[in-house]
């Protein structure tokens, strides 16, 4: 992934990111054309720290037959993203972008065995289902032994061995307090929640810039 030295995170933050986010594409080459699907996922680490991407995918799914154990495969995860006018700067002569967060984990992707899929499957409804609280929690227990048993015919467990993590959080960190916090501002107004996320993001970046900007509206009020 091209990232300029502005937006570039680092590998904790990256990591950090990409845990929270949960959800991705998962891309691989076939010899002719790419194959990409999305899913849900969660990190988990080696006893060497490398880090360790768990998923499944439909016992069909054409991505499958590509988990060699050798060839490295590429998990997109994506944040919120918004446009960016160039009438929102305090600057002339700007162009249009657009804001992102986006992290890259590469590696080598093997097959999980039955067992392994099984706590794959528990752990990745637990990491969810938290997100739901205080609604109780749904787990594999509540299905009765052979429906599951019957589910779990229909997917493989997969992990990919992170060999690589890329992170680029576009959020204009290079622009100026004026024209930075004027597209946060702008942002902020707009109705999607996109854009409304980016903007809250800009600030928790740069707070200092919306600082000033309020020490300035309280200067010039009569």
């Amino acid at each position: 992934m091209y990232t300029p030295p502005f937006f570039k995170q680092d590998r904790a933050a990256s990591l950090k990111f990409a845990e929270e986010r949960g959800f991705g594409t998962m891309c691989a080459f076939d010899g002719h054309k790419p194959v990409a699907s999305p899913l849900p996922f969660y990190l988990t680490y080696a006893a060497d720290g490398t880090p360790q991407a768990a998923f499944h995918v439909a016992r069909h799914n054409p991505l499958l037959k590509l988990a060699d154990g050798a060839t490295s495969w590429l998990l997109a995860v994506n944040g919120p993203d918004a446009y960016v006018s160039p009438d929102w700067y305090v600057s002339p002569d700007q162009v249009p972008t657009w804001l992102y967060q986006s992290v890259h984990l590469s590696g080598p992707v093997r097959l999980l065995s039955d067992d392994q899929l099984a706590v794959q499957i528990d752990t990745l409804s637990d990491k969810f289902e938290s997100w739901l609280l205080p609604k109780t929690p749904w787990t594999s227990a509540k299905m009765t032994a052979g429906r599951l048993e019957a589910l779990k015919k229909g997917i493989v467990g997969l992990v990919m061995t992170v060999e690589e993590v890329e992170g680029s959080f576009k959020l204009n960190q290079h622009k100026s307090d004026a024209d930075y916090t004027a597209i946060a501002n702008a942002l902020g107004a707009q109705p999607a929640a996109d854009a409304r996320e980016i903007a809250q993001l800009m600030q928790d970046v740069r707070p200092e810039a919306f600082a000033n900007e309020t020490n300035m509206l309280e200067r010039s009020a009569p």
